[in-house]
C-alpha cells in the first residue's frame, strides 16, 4: 500500500515524526505526485502497527505544512502547494551551494552542517 513508509522502531524519533518525514520527502522529491490519494489513517495505522493517532497526528502535521490536503470523506491527497515548497527548498538549496562555494567548505562537510542543522 505504502511502500515508501517504513517505521524503525529503534529509532529516538517519534513514529509520527517519521511518517511526516517520510511522506513529506517523497512529496517533495517527486515519488508522490500532486494529486496521488494517500492511504486512509485506520489503513495505514493497519499496516504499520502503530496507533490511529500516531498517523492522524502526522497527517494533521502534513495537512498543517501545506503538504497534504483533506477532502473530507474522499481521502487525504498530496497538495499542489508541494510544488511550491519543493521550489522553495530548491532556492534555499542554491543560495546554500553558494554560501558553501564562497567560504570554501567541500561538499562532504557541507552535507554534515545541513544535517546538523535538520536535526536540531
Amino acid at each position: 500500500m505504502a511502500d515508501f513508509i517504513r517505521i524503525d522502531p529503534t529509532s529516538k524519533v517519534p513514529p509520527y515524526e517519521q511518517i511526516r518525514a517520510l511522506v513529506a520527502i517523497a512529496a517533495a522529491n517527486g515519488e508522490l505526485p500532486v494529486g496521488y490519494r494517500l492511504p486512509t489513517v485506520r489503513a495505514l495505522a493497519g499496516e504499520l502497527a502503530v496507533a490511529v493517532n500516531t498517523v492522524a497526528r502526522a497527517y494533521r502535521e502534513l495537512e498543517q505544512a501545506g503538504v497534504v490536503e483533506t477532502r473530507g470523506r474522499s481521502g487525504t491527497f498530496v497538495a499542489a502547494a508541494g510544488d511550491d515548497q519543493r521550489a522553495e527548498a530548491l532556492a534555499a538549496a542554491r543560495v546554500y551551494a553558494e554560501v558553501i562555494t564562497r567560504v570554501g567548505l567541500d561538499h562532504d562537510e557541507a552535507v554534515e552542517i545541513l544535517r546538523a542543522a535538520l536535526e536540531s
